[in-house]
This record gives structure tokens, C-alpha cells and sequence, in this order.
């Protein structure tokens, strides 16, 4: 059952049994509020027979006493059953997401974007988690507590019984049937919020262009619709649920009715006492007022199942596994007839085979949309080949976990990702167990230094989210602190001088030329200048290697090779007029 409970809301271990047990503390919450229901028969029948004298007083005063007792221990029990329990799978749920999407090939986050994720890890959870505190284990409560109670009321009289709980039924069948189209409102209601999320998120990102192009006004139109689109499906989806609920609650309203109607009947046929008939309208009218909050809450559970669709794609999805242990002899990368798919079927790479050697630069270049980058990221198992082998020194790399892959691997993008955290911690993401002397012998080995040690406090000094306090080329080199500072035996660079200026280029390579020594080097340029003393040249075109060598003996061979160097070198002569 605990299994079935975790598939069924996303839920871990420890979170499926604090469920069981909340819906235990509402079960027992709701027999602890029918007790006073059964002083309170035992009480009138006194009166009716005379009075209440002496030991009586003491029972009634003493039953009191038990209930108020037994109230506050079934409220206590309920509240750390429910709402503590579940503020603490809340935080487990988003831990346990975030673990996952750490594992998960990169091939998934080419199907999602950042609002969306986002939504999943905050969003989602925070309703989930007002579920499992206020929805589920009520629901789950009140109809246990109800079948326990109906049992007493069959006991008691069965004509009465069935005047009392036909409603019941009726009433959740209406809203259980109604679990197609809410489904299918709450999944429309979904998009429309991703969309505008979506929307939001791009404003934000693209504010410069918009106002570089004048286009505010016609993009800010668009996002008010997307706005307005939201609010139209959260009216719709709410009209939605109401209209199956309250037709649920006046069903349930009939229930009165009906025992008034029957204990009436029974009344004058003297079939049934008055105390009888007082009893059941007592329970009834105690026994209504829980399932109407459930009628409600069954409603909300209906509607999570879109979150927890959501969330199980993230958890059910694939990991890429493998063995801790590193077996390589050398560092060479060698790439076997390499194919290379994305799950939309697009075909990146079909037959790549070349060998990088340890101690040599290795460059690829080519046209773009050639699979430079998809096989960097094949290297360090980014993403998993389709077809073909990938070994570093002789080890095959979809056989590693991809964690401990990447423990040979410092890698230079060309879009450096920074912290809002000072110089230093930002560098020591490269090792974190480095110390202050080591970071900043890393820092000056990427020539950091001049820039760092002219901020306001120095190394200390917090650079603002992604690094927003300094240039591209300031950035750039940050992240080649971090590469010296890893000290891995294969370096990843890709086209990580693309969008400076000369005199960072400059500087960027000298520190490169520091990094690469007797180490297995992967450069992915398109500035002829960068790979021009690359000891191989890999050409990759369309997905397969149109040709490979030394840049010299390329250039002789009237290639595609060959004819990007004439193209670059005819750019730089261009003039304006």
C-alpha cells in the first residue's frame, strides 16, 4: 500500500506512512466529535425518565471531562499527523526533485524550460502541500469515520439508516464523475499559466531588446492577453468544480429531509420512539457537516492529479547510472563511429570517429549546426550516445556515473554561469575543498587578479547574480580560475573566447595556454586564430567528420577547412565602403 501511495501522490517513504497515519488522526478526530453526540442521547433518555440523580451527575460530568480530553488529544495527534508531517515532506518532495533533475540526462531540459521546472519545484509543491495538510487525510477521515458511524446507525434501525446515508452515494458519485472534465479544465488551466510564465520570464530576459526595438507596448499587449487567458481558465476551472460540488452538497442537504420525513412516519406508526428519532437527528446533522468539507476536499484531490502528473515525469524519468570507480589508463578520447539522436528524432551526429590524444590540443571546428557542441557534451556524457562508443583511455564512458566522469573534466563555456557571492567562493566552485591559498594561486594563473584586487573589497567582494558587476571577459576568466583550480586531466573549451575583445582574448588565451599543458584538450572554435596551434583539426559537417589532420596539411587540401580560413580572412578585410 505504501508503494501504491507513493506512485499515486508523489510521495517518499516516510511521507507515505505520515499520510496512513493522518488519515488514522482524522478518523479518530471525527468518532471523538460524535461522543458528546451519545452523552448528550443518554442525557435526554435520563430526562425523559425522571431526571438525573446521583451517580448519573458524576458519569455525565466525568464523560465531559473524557471528551474534552480525548477532543484536544485527537486535535493534537491530527495537527502533527497532517500539517507538520506534511510541511516536512513538502521540503523532502523539493529536495528529492531537485536530486532528480541533477540526475537526469540533459536531453530532458531540452523539452523544458525554466518556468516550467520552476513551477514543478515551487508551485506544485505548495499545493500539494496544502492537500496533504487540509484535503486528503480529511477526505480519507471522514469517509472512514462515516462507514464506522453508518454501521452504528444500521444497528440501531435500518429503515432510519438508509433515510440518513442514501445521500451519500449520490452525492460522491456527482463529483467523482465530474473527474474527467475537471482533469481536462485543470490541464488547460496549466498551460495557460505556463504560457504566461513563460511570457513573464521572457519579458524579463529580453527588456533590452524590446526597448532597443521599441517593441514594449506590442509585446506587453500579448502578455496581458496571456494574463487574461490565465484568469478566464481559473474562473472557468473553478465554475467548473463548483457547479458538480454545490449539486453535491444540496443532494446531501436531502438527507435531513428524508430522516425527518421517515423517523416522522415511523414516529406515528409507533415503530419508532421519540428518543430514537431525536438520536438520529442528532448524528445526522452532526454527520453532514464533515462530508460537505470532504464533498470539497474529493474535489481538490481530483484536481491534483495534474501536479502529480508533473511531478512523476520529473521522478520516473530515466538516470544515467554507472560505476564509481574510474578504470582509465591515460586520458586519449576516442569516438567509435558515434551516432547521435535527440528523442524528437533529429539527427545531430550520424558516424563520428576521431582520437584525441593526451598531451595534444584537438579542434573542432566546422560550419554551424555541425555537432561541435554535441560531441564536447557526448565526451563528458552531457547526454548519452545513440549509436557508437565513446572511451577515455580505453574506459567507456556509459559505463561511469556521470558525477564521477566529470571528476576528469574542467570545462570553459562560453557562457560563464556566476554566483551572487564573492570572487573567491565563485572560484572555489571549481574545488570546494580548496584553500584560500589555492584559489588565488588559480586566480592569478587565470589573471584575475588584475581586475579583482581593484573591486571594492578585493577577492571579497559579492559580484551581484551571474556576475552582473563585471565584463564578459572578467567573467570568462573566473571560470578558467575554476578549470586551474579542478586541475583535471581533460579540458573542455567551448568557444570560450568567442565574444571578447582582443586584449581579453589575449589575456584568456595566455591563461588557456597555462591550463592545456600535458593535459587531453577539446577546443571548439570558430576564430581560425584560436585553433591555429592546435596539434589536430577535427572538421565536422552535417553531423560526420568531413575531414581531420594538422591545420597545415588541411590548408594544402582545398576543404572545408581550407575555405573557412579564406572566408575569416576575407571578414577581416571588409571595409564600410
Amino acid at each position: 500500500m505504501i508503494q501504491k501511495l507513493q506512485k499515486k501522490y508523489a510521495l517518499s517513504v516516510q511521507g507515505a506512512k505520515d499520510l496512513v497515519k493522518g488519515c488514522l488522526a482524522c478518523v479518530l478526530q471525527n468518532l471523538a466529535l460524535m461522543l458528546p453526540v451519545g452523552i448528550l442521547y443518554y442525557l435526554v433518555r435520563d430526562l425523559m425518565a425522571g431526571g438525573v440523580h446521583g451517580m448519573r451527575t458524576v458519569f455525565y460530568a466525568v464523560g465531559c471531562a473524557v471528551c474534552i480530553v480525548l477532543l484536544f488529544l485527537t486535535t493534537y495527534f491530527q495537527y502533527n499527523a497532517t500539517y507538520f508531517a506534511t510541511y516536512k515532506e513538502s521540503g523532502v518532495r523539493r529536495i528529492t526533485l531537485a536530486e532528480k533533475l541533477r540526475k537526469i540526462p540533459l536531453s530532458f531540459f531540452g523539452k523544458k524550460d525554466l518556468a516550467d521546472l520552476t513551477s514543478t519545484i515551487m508551485a506544485d509543491c505548495t499545493f500539494l502541500e496544502q492537500s496533504f495538510s487540509h484535503f486528503i487525510p480529511e477526505l480519507a477521515g471522514s469517509m472512514i469515520s462515516t462507514v464506522l458511524v453508518a454501521i452504528g446507525l444500521f444497528i440501531f434501525d435500518w429503515r432510519m439508516a438508509l433515510a440518513a446515508l442514501w445521500v451519500l452515494p449520490v452525492a460522491f458519485a456527482i463529483v467523482g464523475l465530474s473527474a474527467k472534465v475537471q482533469q481536462k479544465l485543470n490541464d488547460r488551466q496549466m498551460a495557460a499559466k505556463m504560457a504566461c510564465a513563460d511570457g513573464i520570464q521572457e519579458c524579463i530576459e529580453t527588456l533590452r531588446d524590446l526597448k532597443a526595438n521599441n517593441a514594449e507596448k506590442k509585446y506587453l499587449h500579448g502578455l496581458n492577453q496571456k494574463i487574461k487567458a490565465v484568469e478566464k481558465r481559473a474562473i472557468l476551472s473553478e465554475l467548473g468544480t463548483a457547479v458538480f460540488v454545490v449539486s453535491a452538497t444540496l443532494i446531501l442537504k436531502l438527507g435531513i429531509a428524508t430522516v425527518a420525513l421517515a423517523g416522522s412516519w415511523l414516529l406515528l406508526r409507533g415503530e419508532l420512539d421519540v428518543l430514537t428519532f431525536f438520536m438520529y437527528l442528532l448524528v445526522v446533522s452532526r454527520l453532514y457537516d464533515p462530508l460537505q468539507s470532504a464533498l470539497q476536499n474529493l474535489a481538490a484531490v481530483i484536481s491534483t492529479r495534474t501536479n502529480i502528473a508533473r511531478m512523476n515525469e520529473i521522478l520516473d524519468h530515466p538516470v544515467q547510472t554507472g560505476t564509481s570507480c574510474l578504470s582509465n589508463n591515460g586520458c586519449d578520447i576516442v569516438f567509435d563511429h558515434v551516432g547521435f539522436s535527440y528523442s524528437g528524432g533529429e539527427t545531430v551526429l550520424r558516424d563520428v570517429s576521431f582520437t584525441a590524444r593526451q598531451g595534444e590540443v584537438t579542434a573542432l571546428v566546422g560550419p554551424s549546426g555541425g555537432g561541435k557542441t554535441t560531441v564536447s557534451r557526448l565526451a563528458a556524457r552531457f547526454w548519452d550516445a545513440s549509436r557508437g562508443k565513446i572511451t577515455v583511455g580505453g574506459m567507456d564512458v556509459s559505463t561511469v556515473d556521470p558525477e564521477t566522469l566529470l571528476s576528469l573534466y574542467s570545462i570553459v563555456f562560453q557562457d560563464v554561469t556566476l554566483f551572487n557571492n564573492t570572487v573567491l567562493e565563485n572560484i572555489r566552485i571549481g574545488r570546494k575543498d580548496a584553500t584560500d591559498e589555492e584559489v588565488l594561486a588559480a586566480a592569478r594563473l587565470a589573471n584575475c587578479a588584475e581586475f579583482a584586487e581593484k573591486l571594492p573589497q578585493g577577492w571579497q567582494t559579492v559580484i551581484g547574480e551571474n556576475g552582473c558587476s563585471l565584463s564578459g571577459g572578467e567573467r570568462q576568466r573566473i571560470s578558467i580560475a575554476r578549470a586551474f583550480l579542478k586541475n583535471a586531466p581533460v579540458i573542455l573549451l567551448d568557444e570560450a573566447t568567442a565574444s571578447l575583445d582582443v586584449e581579453n582574448e589575449t589575456l584568456i588565451q595566455t591563461a588557456l595556454s597555462r591550463l592545456i599543458q600535458n593535459k587531453t584538450v577539446l577546443v571548439i572554435a570558430h576564430r581560425m586564430r584560436t585553433v591555429a596551434g592546435a596539434n589536430k583539426i577535427v572538421v565536422l559537417d552535417h553531423g560526420v567528420v568531413a575531414e581531420q589532420g594538422a591545420p597545415q596539411a588541411l590548408l594544402q587540401n582545398d576543404g572545408v577547412f581550407s575555405r573557412m580560413v579564406k572566408l575569416q580572412t576575407a571578414g577581416q578585410q571588409w571595409t564600410m565602403s
